[in-house]
């Protein structure tokens, strides 16, 4: 049996561009694009074809036959902090603070409980795409509540950095320009 590497960059790179165009028709639709918006979804769709290269990647193919070895164990890990190194968790969270600082731009009224709720679900498709992708197409990775549970302290930081950058006015106002939601409905977060 010979295994076959999945391509990462044609998946990583039409699935960007698929997030950009979707973006920006959803921009078009509300009558809201701008070079700052449009500057927005790029942002966006590269960040998430850069974390999907790097959470989902690599992939394998097995072809020919494939002796029986029983059950498959799941690619699943729920113990919290047992053998979990510190880099992990730093560049989990790391990866997860340019999302806590998009969401608000992309939100009428961000609060914290939503953007969390958002990364929350963004980093529990993730983790069940590593355990769907180990099980069924032999991927590189495992769904990891350790993980989880970093990359929700790291959107919460980026959204803190949000809320903290976004309380001058100066700022504040050059930010207002990249903000997706109408003038009438937006409003800046509040601690």
């Amino acid at each position: 049996m010979r295994s076959i590497e999945v391509p990462m960059l044609p998946i990583v790179i039409a699935l960007g561009v698929v997030i950009f165009l979707v973006l920006l028709w959803t921009l078009r639709a509300r009558g809201r694009v701008t070079l700052p918006r449009a500057s927005v979804a790029a942002v966006l769709a590269l960040y998430a074809g850069g974390v999907i290269a790097n959470t989902v990647f690599p992939i394998f193919i097995h072809v020919g036959t494939w002796p029986d070895r029983g059950p498959r164990p799941l690619s699943l890990w729920l113990v919290p902090f047992v053998d979990y190194g510190r880099e992990d968790a730093l560049i989990n969270v790391a990866v997860f603070v340019p999302l806590g600082v998009l969401i608000p731009l992309l939100l009428a009224r961000p609060s914290w409980w939503r953007v969390t709720a958002i990364v929350a679900g963004a980093s529990l498709a993730i983790e069940l795409t590593q355990m769907a992708t180990a099980g069924l197409a032999f991927g590189g990775h495992i769904a990891d509540i350790n993980d989880w549970m970093t990359n929700i302290v790291g959107g919460v930081i980026g959204f803190g950095l949000f809320v903290l950058v976004t309380r001058s006015k100066t700022v504040a106002g050059v930010v207002q320009r990249f903000r997706w939601p109408t003038r009438e409905a937006a409003s800046f977060p509040s601690a």
